[in-house]
C-alpha cells in the first residue's frame, strides 16, 4: 500500500462543472490529508475558487489549465478530434499515463472519457475491452458490479477476465481478502441462460484460477449480497444500476409521502429520525459514486455527471483508495496467472493429442 496519492481531476466535467468538482475536491481534500490533486480546466476559472480554500488546502492543490472542455452531449469521435491533447479531460488522462497522477476523476461524457482512455492509457495486455465497475449497497454491506455499460454482448473470455478484474478490485476497496465471484444469470442451474455465459461458467469452474468462484446468481441476489464480486455485460449490468438508482428514489418518495401523510405519522418520523436517516443514507446513490474503468494501463474513475459535491469527493475518495492498494498491478497478477494456467492446458491437451495418435496408428 502506497502512503500518499495524487489525483487528476476533470475539473470542467460533469452536468454542473467547476460548481460540483471544486468543492467536491475540497471536501476530499478535508478528509484526507494524504491526498494531492491537480485540477485541469480553465484556470481563469479555477484560480479564485481555489483562493477560497484554507491555506493548507490550497498547499495541496495545482491548478493545470486546458483550453476545451468535453460537452456532454458530444459524440465519442468527436471529442477526440476536438480535445485530444488540449481538452481537461484527456490532460487529467495523460498526467495518469505519464505518472503524475495515480488516477484520473470525471464526471464529463462517458462515452468520450472511454474513448480517450483507451486512447491514452492503452487495455491491458490480455484484455479486450475495458469494464466499468462500481461499488453496490448490499444487506450485507457492499458488492462489487460489473460491466456498467462499457460493452455490449460481453464473449465469454471478457466475463472471464471481468470476474478477474473485479476479484481484484474488491480486495482493494472491500478489502476482503478472498471475495466470492457470481455470474449474473436468469437461473442458477448450469443448464440457463445463454451460451456465453454458461461457457464463462464452465472456464471457472475448471480452471485453477486465484478466484473463490460461487457459480451462477440471479438477479435478487445483487440486494442480498449473496457474492462480493456480480459478473455481468454491460447491457444487462447498466439497465441493473438504472433499475436500482430509480428504485431507490421510488423507495425514498413513498416514505417522504406516507411519512408525512398525518400528524400521527409526522410524529412516528420524527421518534424513528435516527433510523430513517440511516436508511436514507443507505439508498442514497451519492455514497457508491464513481464507476471505475477496469482493464487499462492506468486508474480512471467515471463520477455520475448530475451528482453534487458529495457524490463527486466520494468518486475521489473510491480514486484514492484503488490507488493507494495497487489495483492494476493486482490485477495484471492475476490475468497473468490466467496466462500461465491457459498455456498449460493447451499444452496437455497438446501432449494428450499427440500421444493419442500413435494409439490409433497402431491400431
Amino acid at each position: 500500500m502506497k502512503d500518499c496519492c495524487t489525483l487528476a481531476v476533470d475539473a470542467m466535467g460533469g452536468d454542473a462543472g467547476v460548481g460540483v468538482t471544486v468543492p467536491g475536491a475540497r471536501m476530499a481534500l478535508e478528509r484526507h490529508p494524504d491526498l494531492r490533486v491537480l485540477l485541469y480546466g480553465d484556470s481563469a476559472t479555477l484560480k479564485p475558487l481555489l483562493a477560497e480554500f484554507p491555506r493548507a488546502l490550497r498547499q495541496r492543490v495545482e491548478v493545470r489549465h486546458a483550453d476545451v472542455a468535453i460537452r456532454m452531449d458530444e459524440k465519442p469521435s468527436q471529442a477526440l478530434r476536438k480535445g485530444r491533447r488540449v481538452s481537461s479531460m484527456w490532460l487529467a488522462i495523460e498526467a495518469v499515463r505519464e505518472g503524475k497522477a495515480q488516477a484520473a476523476v470525471s464526471a464529463g461524457n462517458t462515452g468520450a472519457l472511454m474513448a480517450m482512455s483507451l486512447f491514452v492509457l492503452k487495455p491491458m495486455t490480455g484484455i479486450k475491452r475495458p469494464a466499468i465497475a462500481g461499488l453496490w449497497p448490499t444487506m450485507r454491506g457492499q458488492s462489487i458490479v460489473l460491466d456498467l455499460g462499457a460493452t455490449i454482448g460481453a464473449d465469454a473470455e471478457q466475463l472471464v477476465d471481468y470476474a478477474i478484474m473485479g476479484e481484484a478490485m474488491a480486495r482493494s476497496l472491500l478489502h476482503v481478502e478472498q471475495p466470492s465471484v457470481g455470474l449474473l444469470n436468469v437461473g442458477v442451474e448450469e443448464i440457463k441462460g445463454v451460451e456465453e455465459v454458461r461457457r464463462a461458467g464452465r472456464i471457472l469452474r475448471e480452471a485453477a484460477l486465484p478466484i473463490h468462484y460461487h457459480g451462477f446468481v440471479e438477479g435478487d441476489d445483487i440486494a442480498k449480497g449473496t457474492v462480493d464480486v456480480f459478473v455481468t455485460e454491460g447491457f444487462t449490468g447498466n439497465i441493473a444500476l438504472k433499475t436500482a438508482e430509480g428504485t431507490a428514489r421510488q423507495i425514498a418518495d413513498f416514505l417522504r409521502r406516507e411519512l408525512t401523510a398525518s400528524w400521527w405519522t409526522k410524529l412516528g418520523a420524527l421518534l424513528a429520525r435516527g433510523a430513517l436517516r440511516n436508511l436514507k443514507k443507505k439508498l442514497d446513490p451519492r455514497e457508491s459514486n464513481g464507476g471505475i474503468f477496469l482493464g487499462l494501463n492506468g486508474i480512471v474513475v467515471k463520477s455520475h455527471g448530475g451528482t453534487d459535491a458529495l457524490g463527486f469527493a466520494n468518486a475521489l475518495t473510491h480514486a484514492r483508495e484503488v490507488a493507494l492498494y495497487d489495483l492494476v498491478e493486482n490485477i495484471a497478477r492475476d490475468l497473468s496467472a490466467k496466462k500461465m494456467m491457459a498455456d498449460f492446458l493447451d499444452t496437455r491437451q497438446e501432449n494428450g493429442a499427440q500421444q493419442a495418435a500413435p494409439a490409433r496408428n497402431a491400431g
